[in-house]
């Protein structure tokens, strides 16, 4: 379990969900939903509304029963024997084979035995005539018979009986694998011509052509299940007539039907039997009309050697198709396209291995952004985005037009999105409750602020050791051993004096960008620059420090009234301050059980030395040269003395802080800071006399400086010295002996 969970944490949670998410995916493309579908179809459509079929072979002629011909010759139905002189006109002009887009389920009602019935007033030799005329029909499959005329069918939904003589007149098919029945488009029944009609023609086919969901003709199949048996489609018993085969055949595999064939031409399919179309629009050079056919109008050379289809693109007919190119085209011209495209081998191919190919590209899309987004920047990512769309429509595309390929980059490309959105989402909330987690660990450190923007910004916050610049204070309570003797006897009393004592002092602190590394009973110790930047920090340390004086005086008001109303004893709390700056190591300091945000380093040091040395100098703030060279734009500064503390080797020179910026304006500050530099400069060189001279003459500047403690600390120094000389080669640093 831990070796999961530390593998978890490595790998990443938004990484582990986006990887079953990614392989949750496989079986939708698989299933196929109709929405998924639909894209991919409407992407289809779309390369080839850009890139519509060439026109490169015109083997094709439509006899258009169009609305001329309609005025011409009368209303649908014609009579059969017009249809037959229409056939014996286009075999006469050389076409290779005729096929019709038009079924003839029902006797004519224009034969001459059916005609005498509804006649009135006919005489009986008359009436004996026209009986023994012949049919319509029959005159129309005479004509049938005299050409290669394929006629056509319709699949039909209502089951229907077939015939010993239905079966006789069955196309052929030859088998190559396992049975293809299952796979191809059934119709329980089968609308067939009147009999004559059917035993004349040389092929009879299937022109239902059964659109999409949508409506669009996409895939039309050549090969059929009607009542039971194996049917050509129209188009298809054309080209087995024209090669003259008994039969056509079928090559099938585990997966469904594979192809399609007559004699010296193979139709690739998809494994229900269907080709996908390559259509152009409509081209008006297809057709003749049915009328000037029958007139004589049309040159030989326009029918000869051609397939001819005989159809209708009459309005009132209701024989209109959409495909991908074209909103309205009649059926027949999509019989037209559907021959062109198999004769000149530019049929689009949906392969088999398409689907596998598709799911192969969105799992090694997917794991490459499961792997690397979470690494780049946001821009890096957005432009790799872009390159793979770009790439995935290219790649789809060029399969398209150099292979008439139909491989579909959609799946792949909602697969990727949706692996990038999870997995964007899923690091929006880890953030987010990484946020939480800052907030709720710093909120007692930092001011709100702060807080706020190392939640929007938590990389600032580096974890494990980080060398910075910083600005340490430490402060504590004077006298703070008499105060806890006064409260032996009560310890709850003296937490609740020193909590309400800690309180405006840190509050001091964190208002001004400082982070509270820790209390040490009545000692404060805090730091600035860290966790997130502060380019002002000596400056935020003055001010937390001079507020913090400010603060606890504020509060010995209060507890001195409280004392006189009480008649209780007043014991001020007085606080010593010492700020340093300069490098640090920050960061998660402690076990792996147990640790805490903490900074360390000599300047760590160096500030809690000068804590201490406010005692010896009696003044509550004490602060180190760098924290001085910064803070002097910002505060009235004063150097008071050059130190070696406890432990180090090289002096320092130490400040104090006499105000806010308003006082380094005034002309008594300058004043007291000239006479002061002088001072010390005399004490250095052993010149007591003249030292003490110039601290009397700062002592009349001092007042309301607070510094009337170190010139008494002076005296008291220059006394010790006048008995004990430090030297001839005395420098002036003051060596401290306690830390």
């Amino acid at each position: 379990m831990k070796r999961i969970a530390r593998w978890a944490r490595q790998f990443g949670v938004a990484r582990a969900v986006c990887v079953v998410l990614l392989f949750a995916l496989v079986p939708l493309r698989i299933i196929d939903p109709r929405p998924l579908e639909e894209l991919r179809l409407r992407t289809f459509d779309f390369f080839q509304v850009l890139r519509p079929r060439k026109q490169t072979i015109n083997p094709v002629v439509i006899v258009d029963i169009d609305e001329a011909s309609l005025k011409a010759i009368g209303q649908w139905p014609w009579p059969r024997t017009v249809l037959a002189d229409l056939v014996t006109r286009i075999s006469g002009l050389g076409a290779v084979a005729i096929g019709f887009d038009i079924i003839f389920p029902e006797p004519d009602r224009m034969s001459p035995a059916v005609a005498e019935k509804s006649f009135r007033g006919l005489d009986p030799d008359t009436r004996s005539k026209l009986d023994s005329l012949p049919s319509n029909d029959q005159v129309f499959a005479d004509a049938i018979k005299q050409a290669r005329v394929v006629v056509g069918q319709a699949g039909s939904p209502i089951p229907t009986p077939k015939t010993q003589q239905d079966l006789a007149l069955q196309t052929g098919f030859a088998v190559v694998g396992p049975d293809p029945k299952p796979f191809l488009v059934t119709f329980p029944g089968l609308l067939r011509n009147v009999p004559a009609i059917e035993q004349a023609a040389a092929g009879r086919g299937l022109f239902s052509i059964d659109p999409e969901r949508d409506g669009i003709i996409r895939r039309v199949p050549v090969a059929m299940v009607a009542q039971g048996t194996l049917v050509p489609s129209l188009t298809m018993e054309m080209l087995r007539v024209v090669t003259g085969s008994g039969a056509i055949l079928i090559r099938t595999d585990k997966a469904g039907v594979d192809a399609v064939a007559v004699p010296g031409l193979e139709v690739p399919t998809d494994r229900n039997g269907q080709i996908w179309v390559h259509f152009n629009g409509h081209n008006p050079a297809r057709f003749v009309s049915a009328k000037d056919v029958l007139q004589g109008k049309v040159p030989p050379d326009r029918i000869r050697g051609r397939l001819v289809l005989i159809g209708t693109s009459a309005v009132g007919l209701l024989d209109v198709k959409t495909t991908p190119v074209t909103a309205a085209m009649p059926g027949v011209e999509v019989h037209a396209q559907i021959l062109e495209s198999v004769l000149s081998k530019s049929l689009l191919v949906n392969p088999d291995y398409a689907i596998g190919m598709e799911i192969a590209i969105a799992v090694v899309l997917g794991l490459g952004i499961i792997a690397a987004a979470p690494m780049l920047p946001a821009s890096v990512v957005v432009a790799l985005g872009g390159i793979l769309i770009a790439g995935l429509i290219g790649m789809s595309w060029y399969f398209f037009v150099v292979h008439s390929l139909l491989i579909d980059f959609t799946y792949p490309l909602i697969s990727c999105w949706l692996i990038y959105l999870v997995l964007t989402f899923v690091n929006y909330f880890r953030e987010q409750k990484q946020r939480q987690q800052i907030r709720s660990a710093f909120g007692y450190y930092l001011s709100p602020h702060m807080v706020e923007q190392l939640a929007r910004s938590p990389e600032k916050l580096v974890l494990g050791g980080e060398e910075r610049r910083m600005t340490i204070l430490f402060s504590d309570v004077r006298g703070f051993t008499t105060i806890s003797e006064r409260y032996k006897d009560d310890p709850q009393g003296l937490t609740k004096l020193m909590n309400r004592f800690l309180t405006p002092l840190t509050n001091a602190i964190i208002e001004r960008k400082g982070t509270i590394d820790k209390y040490i009973g009545d000692a404060i110790m805090a730091f600035w620059n860290a966790p997130v930047d502060d380019g002002d920090q000596e400056a935020n340390a003055c001010d937390a420090a001079l507020e913090m004086q400010a603060r606890a005086a504020a509060l010995n008001v209060e507890l001195k009234r409280e004392a006189d109303a009480n008649g209780g004893i007043y014991m001020p709390l007085r606080i010593g301050i010492g700020l340093n700056t300069g490098p640090c190591v920050v960061g998660n300091m402690g076990s792996d059980f147990r640790f805490n945000y903490s900074v360390l380093g000599d300047t760590v040091n160096v500030a809690s030395r000068l804590e201490a040395r406010t005692k010896d100098y009696r003044l509550p703030l004490v602060i180190g040269s760098r924290t001085a060279e910064r803070a002097k734009q910002k505060f009235a500064t004063m150097e008071i003395d050059l130190i070696q503390v406890k432990g180090k080797k090289e002096p320092e020179a130490v400040f104090t802080v006499l105000g806010p910026a308003e006082v380094a304006d005034e002309p008594r500050y300058r004043e007291l800071c000239e006479l002061n530099a002088h001072m010390l400069a005399r004490y250095r060189k052993q010149d007591w006399d003249q030292a003490l001279e110039l601290i009397n003459r700062c002592r009349k500047l001092a007042n309301g400086f607070d510094v009337s403690g170190l010139y008494d600390m002076y005296v008291e120094r220059i006394d010790q010295y006048r008995a004990d000389p430090p030297g001839a080669d005395w420098d002036g640093v003051y060596e401290a002996e306690s830390k």
